[in-house]
């Protein structure tokens, strides 16, 4: 029976499968299997250079090229293939040997070579290298490209709104007023930050035998300097090499990765949040898609759905990255098998990840200011002159200056001509009241604009 979409357990695959299409090649047991057969391929290329191991004739730029091919062809079917063997072995690292040998089986020359397929390998040399892959593919190839695409469309509603006053709400209250585009600015510097972060996450792997000693190759050939070669294997990988392991490279880059990737969800959760208020203020519209229903019974609503969907698939993404940076630097004496099983979660996580960012940018695109709104807000409020008022009177020393702006504000409704006669009641300096004359709330922003235009 074919397989269908609809019958996936997680949404992941299901019904979010179109928004994490560009994950599949990478986290998926067809993406794993393809890195551990890369590995070993190249393990025994490696191996073959090797002057010291006598026994192994170095492959020629024709044979490597046949041998490289057994990766670069490998597809759906010999994926299958692999999981065929796997059934008799129980094993999946021994299958992909087993796939690796059968080739090799195929070709005269490198037949002979066949024994060192996976030469004094364990599993986890071989597993490590894979996933340190898939996360370098996963973060340089998809997360980082998509973050940045997400910051670049919030850098550009930061200009677009740079001039569009707002009021703010500091504990949800009437505060200082700034400017929607200032607002978006704050996210863009926050992301930038934790993108730069990321980016700069080594991704690290070992290959050095059964407890981190390298203590089988050294009985097989004690003149090869094999620590030298491992660590320039794995940087032939564009991986950085962990000296110092156990059984297992201890994941604790994998731990900074997602933690980098739980700061980053929990700056757009907060984004989402905060524009789920804007659209629930009025101060963005959303623009209506042709045969969308908003509400099943209320024919009205256009709901802010897709900032929703982003906010629940956020949460879910970072609870499993939260688990698996927790749970993968731990590992019983020298190895246990916990991390294998959760690893296979990884792809879950960026899955939730991936889906979230797709949903945030489509309600990104969907937004219309409401500027209108945003000013009849401002000009309901003009009591937030309080701050400046005040904070001139003290200047020129007028005494209790914060005490009497509270007695003429608070509980009462504020308008222009309050305000005014108030100010024209100081005792300041004629330039100074004629500059809080012109103050209006929508004109009070400071350097909103300005610090927005360094974005």
């Amino acid at each position: 029976m074919e397989y269908s979409s609809i019958k996936a357990i997680t949404p992941v695959d299901g019904r979010y499968q179109a928004k994490t299409e560009s994950l599949q090649d990478i986290f998926s047991e067809f993406g794993l299997i393809k890195n551990r057969l890369f590995v070993e391929l190249r393990w025994l290329k490696k191996l073959s250079k090797e002057a010291n191991i006598t026994e192994l004739q170095e492959l020629t730029t024709d044979e490597i090229s046949w041998l490289m091919k057994i990766h670069d062809d490998f597809d759906e079917n010999d994926a299958n293939q692999v999981k065929k063997i796997e059934r008799v072995t129980n094993h999946d690292v021994k299958a992909v040997e087993y796939f690796i040998k059968d080739k090799l089986s195929q070709h005269p020359v490198l037949a002979r070579a066949s024994e060192f397929t996976h030469f004094a390998c364990t599993s986890e040399d071989i597993n490590n290298l894979s996933y340190a892959l898939m996360l370098s593919q996963g973060r340089d190839m998809v997360m980082l490209p998509t973050l940045y695409q997400l910051t670049d469309d919030l850098s550009q509603m930061a200009q677009q709104y740079k001039n569009n006053a707002m009021m703010a709400r500091t504990h949800g209250q009437p505060a200082t007023p700034t400017t929607m585009g200032k607002e978006f600015a704050n996210v863009v510097y926050r992301l930038q930050r934790q993108l730069l972060q990321l980016e700069k996450v080594d991704i690290l792997g070992k290959i050095n035998g059964a407890v981190g000693n390298y203590n089988a190759h050294m009985i097989a050939y004690p003149d090869v300097d094999w620590m030298t070669l491992a660590q320039d294997f794995v940087e032939e990988l564009n991986l950085d090499f962990n000296p110092f392991t156990t059984q297992i490279e201890p994941h604790d880059y994998i731990a900074e990765l997602f933690h980098g990737l739980i700061r980053i969800n929990v700056i757009l959760i907060d984004l989402c949040r905060d524009i789920w208020g804007y659209v629930s203020l009025n101060f963005f519209k959303q623009k209506v898609i042709e045969g969308e229903v908003g509400s099943s019974t209320m024919p009205h609503k256009v709901n802010p759905i897709d900032f929703e969907n982003a906010e629940g698939n956020l949460g879910l993404a970072n609870a499993l990255f939260q688990h698996l940076a927790e749970k993968l630097p731990i590992s019983r004496f020298q190895r246990d098998l916990t991390d294998s099983t959760v690893l296979r979660s990884m792809g879950t996580a960026f899955g939730h990840s991936m889906i979230a960012w797709s949903s945030l940018r489509k309600g990104l695109s969907k937004l219309e200011i409401n500027s209108a709104k945003m000013l009849e807000d401002l000009d309901n409020n003009w009591a937030l002159l309080a701050e400046p008022i005040q904070t001139v009177m003290r200047r020129y020393g007028v005494e209790n200056a914060y005490e009497k702006l509270k007695e003429l504000t608070r509980g009462t409704d504020m308008n222009q001509k309050i305000i005014q006669d108030f100010i024209q009641t100081l005792s300041i300096p004629e330039d100074a009241k004629i500059q809080l004359l012109k103050l209006t709330p929508a004109n009070y922003i400071g350097y909103a604009v300005e610090q927005t235009e360094l974005i």
